[in-house]
């Protein structure tokens, strides 16, 4: 059943905000196409990267963490494995090198301020929601946890043992 919930999720509200999100803005009226020419299709490597990246979280929430990414639906364990030894928001960071990604596929300065303004949302809602929330789910190994992996950017060679 929580696998079912995940792909659910998954579908609506990542799918939502990497794909019907910048379906709709890109068929808005036109914006002033960026000069990328060919090497825009270098957008698809951050798409790929950031699905991949999207994908493990997702299967760690499921399966380590035995809940879903949905806040109404969370882990019952601290997932501190695969990708989350490194930084702790790496479904996030996935999700904004899909948007970038798309962004650079596309040559649209409107999906790049889309990305700009999900970075903001993400990073407020995790800011003032779901790390307290953690805190007071996970006490003390969750403390311990900020303590030694940052938020955003991998720090080099160093992960989560914990």
């Amino acid at each position: 059943m929580i696998l079912i919930k995940t792909i659910i999720f998954t579908f609506l509200v990542p799918g939502t905000v990497t794909i019907l999100v910048p379906y709709w803005l890109l068929s808005l009226s036109a914006s002033p196409a960026l000069p990328f020419g060919v090497f825009r299709f270098f957008g698809l490597l951050p798409v790929f990267i950031g699905a991949a990246i999207l994908f493990r979280c997702v299967w760690d929430f499921t399966f380590a963490g035995r809940g879903t990414p949905a806040p109404i639906d969370p882990p019952k364990e601290l997932v501190v494995q695969g990708l989350y030894r490194y930084v702790r928001n790496p479904m996030y960071i996935g999700i904004l090198s899909i948007l970038l990604g798309e962004a650079l596929l596309f040559a649209s300065w409107r999906l790049f301020e889309y990305t700009a303004i999900v970075f903001s949302l993400f990073y407020f809602f995790v800011l003032f929601y779901e790390e307290p929330v953690l805190k007071k789910k996970f006490g003390e190994s969750y403390r311990e946890y900020c303590k030694n992996i940052p938020r955003w950017i991998p720090r080099r060679l160093k992960r989560y043992k914990g």
